[in-house]
């Protein structure tokens, strides 16, 4: 008989079958915290043109936990979390801005840009009264550090001192990604972020399946910019925690598109759009990709969608709760053209755009279906079943099964081994 994990079961050793109860644990949720957010990770939490100046920061998440990342005196990223050492208060509370140092609003204990305690107010009293311990050393009471990663201008963290190095855990996959979006100098163009009551895996899987994004959303399905009858496919890292999914422009035609989606609503050659700008596409990449992600394992999502170039960061909050919080960006030399194509074509993704708010409703949808089968199972067959292996086609989910390999192996879920 299978071990069971927090009364749950996998019983597929090919991460095929996934237990419902993953989803709405409040247990689950809490272990995820530890063994994964503060585990062996690197997550994405800003970018570099976002704190060019020293003393700039930026408030973000790792799990549940608040950091903030900050251009330091030396110059350098760093990373600390966002609490105060003496008494948990939230220590910075703007989403950015510029300071030479931090103090707490609750008692003023005030760190510098490192995250090292440089002030206590009446450190020794008064008069000879109050005041902390004599052994007390402010050098021992700094605020907690992440360790920093910076590559072609992302920042990454982690918790672990014992975790890989960062190129090392990104593998060339992700760099080779990670160098063709950020090849350039970039520039900020706004922020985006929604409350979606879903549980944040089930944001993971959505990104991770390609075969979804022909079915689900109309528009891009419509109007050329992904289907499922177009050339693509998904890709992943040596050990398939990381995911690239792609699609190529023009490889298909109307008539095959009618052909493959005849009986299906996705694809509808009677909608018309009295301005097609928004589906414009400029190969500004020359390699005619017209959509690509990086889902970079366990939670961190980089995005070229048509011309639009942003990263999500998923933010879990409870188990059936996870914000989702956008960073879109073009690039410093855009023409007055391009930048307006980027704009335009954000109505497509966050919170209301016509295709990314059809992500969120499905994982509200699935966190509904599923709230009283704790081991009922998932199916997670496109594609086929048995080794996790890199597709040449956008009809498939395997690299689905990839998340859920890693998930195991951090959270220590026992799988049903292999027949023999």
């Amino acid at each position: 008989m299978q071990n069971t994990w927090h009364g749950l079961t996998w019983p597929a050793a090919d991460y095929s079958r996934v237990p419902y109860g993953v989803f709405t644990d409040q247990a689950i949720f809490a272990e995820e915290q530890e063994r994964i957010f503060r585990g062996p990770v690197w997550i994405n939490v800003a970018l570099e043109a976002e704190i060019p100046n020293v003393g700039d920061y930026r408030a973000s998440f790792v799990g549940e936990t608040p950091v903030v990342v900050v251009r330091a005196d030396d110059g350098n990223v760093h990373a600390f979390v966002n609490r105060c050492a003496h008494r948990g208060t939230v220590l910075v509370r703007d989403l950015s801005g510029n300071a030479k140092d931090f103090t707490c609003v609750y008692h003023h204990w005030c760190y510098d840009t490192k995250g090292n305690l440089i002030g206590v107010p009446f450190l020794r009293g008064l008069k000879g009264k109050g005041g902390m311990p004599p052994d007390f050393k402010m050098s021992n009471h700094g605020l907690r550090t992440l360790r920093v990663a910076v590559y072609r201008g992302a920042v990454f963290v982690t918790f672990r001192a014992d975790a890989e190095n960062f190129e090392d855990y990104a593998d060339p996959l992700s760099l080779k990604f990670l160098d063709r979006m950020f090849h350039k100098p970039i520039e900020i163009i706004g922020y985006m972020r929604q409350r979606i009551p879903a549980n944040w895996k089930l944001y993971l899987e959505n990104l991770k399946d390609a075969n979804h994004a022909g079915l689900l959303h109309q528009v891009p399905t419509t109007f050329g910019l992904w289907r499922n009858t177009q050339e693509g496919g998904s890709s992943m890292d040596k050990k398939r925690r990381h995911e690239v999914h792609y699609g190529y422009l023009g490889t298909d035609t109307d008539e095959d598109a009618a052909a493959g989606y005849a009986g299906f609503t996705p694809y509808n050659d009677q909608l018309k759009l009295n301005d097609t700008s928004i589906v414009d596409y400029r190969n500004e990449w020359n390699d005619n990709i017209s959509s690509e992600f990086l889902s970079f394992f366990p939670s961190s999502v980089f995005q070229q969608f048509s011309n639009t170039i942003a990263t999500r960061q998923v933010r879990p909050r409870s188990a059936t709760e996870f914000e989702l919080f956008w960073t879109v960006f073009g690039y410093q030399d855009d023409d007055s053209t391009l930048r307006m194509m980027r704009l335009k074509q954000n109505n497509l993704a966050g919170p209301g755009g016509v295709v990314s708010m059809e992500d969120g409703e499905v994982g509200r949808l699935v966190q509904m279906g599923i709230k009283r089968e704790r081991d009922s199972h998932s199916i997670i067959e496109i594609g086929g079943k048995g080794p996790i292996e890199d597709q040449t086609t956008v009809i498939t989910e395997v690299a689905v099964r990839g998340f859920w390999k890693n998930y195991c192996e951090l959270m220590g879920a026992p799988v049903a081994q292999a027949a023999e």
